[in-house]
C-alpha cells in the first residue's frame, strides 16, 4: 500500500474556450471537475495501476466533500482530515490553440490543532504502508519544517518516505533524511541556487542533495529524460514518446511508477520514466494503466549523457 499526504489538495475547474480575450465575456465550450494535488495525481496514478493507495487530505466546506466524492468514484480511500476553512478551488483556462492558464487559490490556513490532527491521521494510516509519499506545497499555517517532521515520524515508525515539494520545505526536510526527493529540473536549480544547462549540472546537483541528507534523487528533467542519483550511483533514463498530449501530472505518475516498482534502483527508475512518458501521452489529467506502458520504449544506462545540453535550460 502507498500512502499519498496533500497538505494542500485543491478542486481543479477546468474550463475549454476558444481564446483568452482580457475585458471580455468568454463563452466555455467545455468544462470538468478533478481532484487535484500531486500527492492526490500519485494516488490516481497508483489506483490506475491497480494497486492499493491511501489519500490522507485535510478537506473543508463543500470543495472538500466534492473531492472526497471524486476520488471514492476512483476506487481511491481517503483519510480526510476535517479543516474548518473551505478546500481550495483553482481554476484552468485551456485554449483552443494548447495554451493553459491557471489561476491557483492560496487555499485555507490550518490551525494548530489541524495540523496535529493531519500528523496524526498520517501516524495511523501508515501502519502496513509500503512508502509514504509526501507532495505539494503546504498550506497557511504550516511552517517550512512540517515536512521535516513528518519525515522524522515517519523514520520513528519504520516507514520509508518519498517527497515531492521544493524551496525551504524541501532543504528543511533534507535534514531529517528523506529515503528519495523527487525534484524537477526547476526546484532543482532552486535547491542549489545555480543555473542547469546540462545533465551533467543535474547530476551534480543532485549529488548536492544527497550530501544535505536525501538518501535518493529522482530528478524529472522533461523531455530529457529522467535521473537516480542514490548511494548505488548515478542512473539515467529516458523513453520514446510518439506525442506529447498533455505534461500535467507526468511528474506525479513518474513517482507512483518509481514507489510501484519497490522505490530502489534501475528497475524503478524504469517503471518511472515507463509512466511519465506514458502520461504525456494522455489527454488532460488522466493517469496511465498498465495497458497504456510501453517498457520497450525505454532505456536505462549507468552511463548518463553527461555534455547534452537541457533542451530548457534552468535557472
Amino acid at each position: 500500500m502507498i500512502l499519498t499526504v496533500t497538505p494542500n489538495p485543491s478542486l481543479d475547474r477546468t474550463y475549454e474556450i476558444p481564446s483568452l480575450d482580457r475585458g471580455e465575456v468568454v463563452r466555455a465550450t467545455g468544462e470538468r471537475m478533478d481532484p487535484g494535488g500531486k500527492g492526490v495525481n500519485v494516488s490516481r496514478a497508483v489506483a490506475a495501476a491497480g494497486r492499493r493507495t491511501v489519500a490522507v487530505l485535510p478537506l473543508g466546506g463543500a470543495p472538500g466533500a466534492v473531492i472526497e466524492e471524486l476520488l471514492a468514484a476512483q476506487g481511491i480511500e481517503v483519510a480526510p482530515v476535517p479543516i474548518a476553512g473551505d478546500t481550495r478551488s483553482n481554476i484552468a483556462l485551456a485554449e483552443s490553440d494548447g495554451v493553459l492558464t491557471k489561476i491557483n487559490a492560496p487555499g485555507p490556513e490550518l490551525t494548530g490543532q489541524e495540523q496535529e490532527l493531519l500528523l496524526d491521521t498520517v501516524r495511523r494510516q501508515s501502519r502496513g504502508a509500503d512508502w509514504i509519499a509526501c507532495c505539494g506545497s503546504l498550506p497557511r499555517g504550516l511552517s517550512p519544517s512540517w515536512y521535516a517532521d513528518l519525515v522524522a515520524r515517519a523514520h520513528a515508525a519504520g516507514v520509508r518516505i518519498a517527497l515531492d515539494t521544493s524551496g525551504p520545505a524541501l532543504l528543511e526536510a533534507l535534514r531529517e533524511g528523506p529515503d528519495v526527493v523527487k525534484p524537477n529540473a526547476e526546484e532543482l536549480a532552486e535547491a542549489v541556487g545555480r543555473p542547469l544547462m546540462t545533465v551533467g549540472d543535474a547530476v551534480k546537483a543532485a549529488e548536492e542533495l544527497r550530501g544535505l541528507g536525501a538518501r535518493a534523487v529522482l530528478a524529472s528533467l522533461g523531455a530529457d529524460g529522467q535521473l537516480l542519483v542514490d548511494g548505488a550511483g548515478v542512473w539515467y533514463g529516458s523513453a520514446r514518446v510518439d506525442m506529447v498530449r498533455s505534461n500535467v501530472g507526468a511528474g506525479d505518475s513518474s513517482l507512483a511508477g518509481f514507489l510501484i516498482a519497490g522505490g530502489i534502483g534501475p528497475e524503478a527508475l524504469s517503471s518511472a520514466v515507463a509512466h511519465g512518458a506514458a502520461a504525456v501521452q494522455l489527454p488532460g489529467s488522466l493517469m496511465p494503466t498498465p495497458v497504456h506502458l510501453d517498457p520497450a520504449a525505454v532505456t536505462v544506462t549507468p552511463d548518463a549523457p553527461v555534455d547534452r545540453v537541457l533542451g530548457e535550460p534552468v535557472s
